[in-house]
């Protein structure tokens, strides 16, 4: 079955105000902030107030923490917070921005579709500022934030003051997003709800595709479908030879790999993981490069790191640059991300969701901790979404090897309706066919009681999922350094 192709609609610069439903979202928050550093009016809602608002706030961007009618007019009645729009230019009826987790019930959304006014999906402004200038687009199923992280900061670091747009916050960048007046944009490009369709970067790159999204695509061909249109669309192409549907469907201008037996472009040798990360040689064309260190585990940290190491070749970067920058590069938040210890336990939070993610996180766990005895594994694991989870019941159920514990909770629904009628204690009565120590505590409160009595020190705590399961975290830090 064809997918319908999306068409990007004209988004317009020129002064027009921008009003973003659910504007605290990780996608949604870095396009407002772009927009409001390049001094446009800016207004959004969102019903929980964050961090990530708070920046937004601090750049002049209009943030509603509840949702209604007016809010979409906020700059008709307070004309006066325009910025630095010259009132010639202003335009009196706001561009709607939502993505594909607002519901067309959302009451600003009805509202905005009564009065008439133009609706945007958020990849229709992320297109139109790649289209904008040179970009870098980064897509793929895994490894996207961290790989556009890496581009990113290697072009900071080489002064090239680049602007980044990713699915992430950065240290370096204090979030999700930074404006530079540099010619260069590095962007994150989502597959999830069909938009990568939309972008044209002047350099593409696909990490890997497997399908992670059941609720949006029915199978992996059409995943494949919607990387071949994006591929079409990039200038030059950059790709990874590890996944056989890549090799299969994709015809690159460079390539990278782990395996020196497939002579991609780039590759890597005498890799070696240990408690500060990893050291690894790397190989341009058959010549080597150099040696290269990163603080990130795993090797599929390296392989992002390849795919970084392509893009900045391909513009001309010394790779002693690169590789300097690389070394300092921590990773970006809720990528095996430490959130602190307490009672000489190591508390790590990590975005993986998908099985594939987890087996590679915790793959780089066991290779950090490969030179340290006596500590164990601990993975607390919050399944996402009803779709992804009934889709790969089976695959979830062995993807925990690398643990010493696993502990999960209920399915986080993303908003999705049970249609499967499944929870995390079916996934977790699988995951004990094959693993010796599983347990279920389906809510986060008696998760937080259940882990005080079975965590002992010299453990490293893994909280895996997309969904709230982080909250446990600082909670446990709190409790342990009270006691």
């Amino acid at each position: 079955m064809r997918q319908e192709i999306e068409l990007v609609k004209t988004v317009d610069f020129s002064g027009s105000p921008f009003h973003f439903i659910g504007i605290g979202g990780i996608g949604m928050s870095a396009l407002a902030y772009i927009l409001a550093k390049r001094q446009l009016p800016v207004s959004g809602s969102d019903l929980r107030p964050s961090n990530i608002t708070e920046r937004l706030q601090s750049v002049g961007a209009h943030v509603f923490n509840e949702q209604g009618p007016r809010n979409l007019d906020f700059f008709n009645l307070h004309p006066e917070h325009t910025g630095q729009v010259e009132t010639s230019l202003f335009k009196k009826t706001p561009q709607i921005i939502c993505s594909t987790a607002i519901s067309e019930k959302n009451v600003e959304y009805k509202a905005a579709q009564d009065l008439g006014y133009p609706i945007f999906h958020r990849s229709d402004i992320l297109a139109a500022l790649i289209k904008e200038q040179q970009s870098i687009a980064v897509a793929g199923t895994h490894g996207k934030t961290t790989t556009s992280s890496l581009i990113g900061y290697v072009l900071l670091q080489a002064g090239l003051d680049p602007t980044i747009i990713i699915g992430g916050e950065v240290d370096a960048w204090e979030g999700n997003a930074r404006l530079g007046e540099g010619k260069w944009l590095v962007a994150e490009a989502d597959e999830s709800d069909g938009s990568l369709s939309k972008y044209s970067p002047s350099i593409g790159v696909i990490t890997n595709i497997e399908l992670d999204h059941p609720d949006h695509y029915q199978d992996l061909d059409q995943v494949i479908e919607i990387f071949q249109v994006f591929a079409r669309q990039c200038q030059s192409l950059v790709v990874c030879l590890d996944w056989p549907a890549i090799r299969e469907y994709f015809e690159p201008n460079i390539t990278y790999s782990l395996d020196p037996a497939i002579e991609a472009d780039y590759t890597a040798t005498e890799m070696v993981y240990g408690p500060d990360g990893s050291t690894s040689q790397i190989w341009e064309r058959g010549k080597k490069l150099g040696s290269l260190k990163l603080s990130i585990p795993g090797q599929h940290n390296i392989s992002n790191a390849l795919a970084a190491i392509a893009v900045l070749r391909k513009m001309n970067l010394d790779f002693a640059v690169i590789a300097k920058a690389m070394a300092s590069f921590t990773g970006a938040k809720r990528r095996f991300e430490l959130k602190g210890t307490a009672n000489g336990i190591t508390f790590i939070d990590d975005y993986a969701h998908h099985p594939s993610e987890i087996q590679a996180t915790l793959s780089a766990a066991r290779s950090k901790l490969a030179l340290l005895k006596d500590k164990r594994i601990v993975t607390v694991f919050q399944p996402h979404r009803y779709s992804r989870t009934a889709k790969f019941m089976d695959e979830y159920a062995t993807s925990f090897t690398d643990s010493d514990l696993v502990v999960l909770t209920d399915i986080y629904s993303a908003g999705e309706p049970n249609l499967e009628k499944i929870d995390g204690e079916k996934l977790v009565n699988l995951v004990s066919q094959h693993h010796p120590c599983a347990y279920y505590h389906p809510n986060l409160t008696s998760l937080a009681q259940f882990l005080q009595t079975i965590l002992q020190p010299g453990d490293w705590v893994l909280f895996l999922g997309a969904g709230n399961l982080n909250q446990v975290i600082p909670q446990l830090i709190n409790a342990y350094t009270i006691k």
